[in-house]
C-alpha cells in the first residue's frame, strides 16, 4: 500500500521514535508499505515517522542511485566493492563515526522541491535489528552512510535542514513556509497540517 508522506511542519518529524518490541505482523506489513511508498516517491529511504509512525524503523536502498551512477559516480560515492545496500533498520543506533567528513547534497520526501549541502561524517558504524529480527553491527561508508544517518536522524527527530546554518535556512524559509502550507506540487501523496 502506497502512504502518504507526512509534511515538513507536522509534529511526528519532530518526535523522538519509540523502540520495537516485536516482531508482529503489522510491523512486517508496514515495512512491505514503506518499501512499496518509497519506491513509488523515487525516494533511496524513507523512516517511519515519515509515513506517521513514531518508531524506531527505516529502509534505505543506496542499489538503486549505485546502478543509476556511471563508474566515476561510483568510485567517487562508493567505497571498493561496495554496490550499495537494501536493508530494513530497526531499532538502529549509531555507535561510531568517523573523524573524516563531506559534504554533499541532501533531500527529503517530507521536504519536497528542496536540497542542501550537509556535512556528514564519511563512515559510521550502526547496532540494529534487520527486517528479520536479527541483531547486527555493521561500518558502511559514502552514500550509503550518508542515506543511513539522514535515515536514522528521522528516528531522533532531527530533519536533514537542522544541520544547515541559520542563514541558509533563512533563505529556505520562503519555501518551507509553502511545503507547511500545502502549496506545493509532489508526484505523490502528501499529507500536510
Amino acid at each position: 500500500m502506497n502512504l502518504p508522506i507526512v509534511a515538513y511542519g507536522n509534529r511526528i518529524l519532530k518526535q523522538k521514535c519509540i523502540s520495537i518490541n516485536e516482531n508482529s505482523q503489522e510491523i512486517q506489513n508496514l515495512i512491505i508499505n514503506m518499501w512499496e511508498t518509497m519506491e513509488n516517491s523515487n525516494g533511496c529511504g524513507l523512516a517511519s515517522p515519515q509515513v506517521n509512525k513514531p518508531l524506531q524503523l527505516f529502509i534505505v536502498d543506496s542499489q538503486i542511485t549505485f546502478e543509476n551512477l556511471d563508474t566515476e559516480g561510483q568510485l567517487l560515492y562508493f567505497e571498493k566493492n561496495d554496490k550499495g545496500i537494501r536493508e530494513a533498520f530497526i531499532n538502529a543506533k549509531i555507535i561510531d563515526s568517523s573523524e573524516e567528513t563531506w559534504e554533499d547534497y541532501e533531500g527529503c520526501l517530507s521536504i519536497p522541491g528542496l536540497s542542501q549541502k550537509v556535512k556528514r561524517p564519511w563512515e559510521i558504524t550502526i547496532e540494529y535489528l534487520d527486517q528479520n529480527f536479527i541483531k547486527h553491527t555493521k561500518n558502511f561508508a559514502g552514500l550509503t552512510a550518508r542515506i543511513i544517518q539522514h535515515e536514522y536522524d528521522h528516528t531522533q527527530g532531527v530533519l536533514y535542514i537542522d544541520h544547515l546554518k541559520p542563514l541558509t535556512k533563512k533563505m529556505i524559509e520562503s519555501k518551507l513556509k509553502n511545503i507547511v502550507q500545502g502549496n506545493i506540487k509532489t508526484g505523490y501523496p502528501m499529507k500536510f497540517l
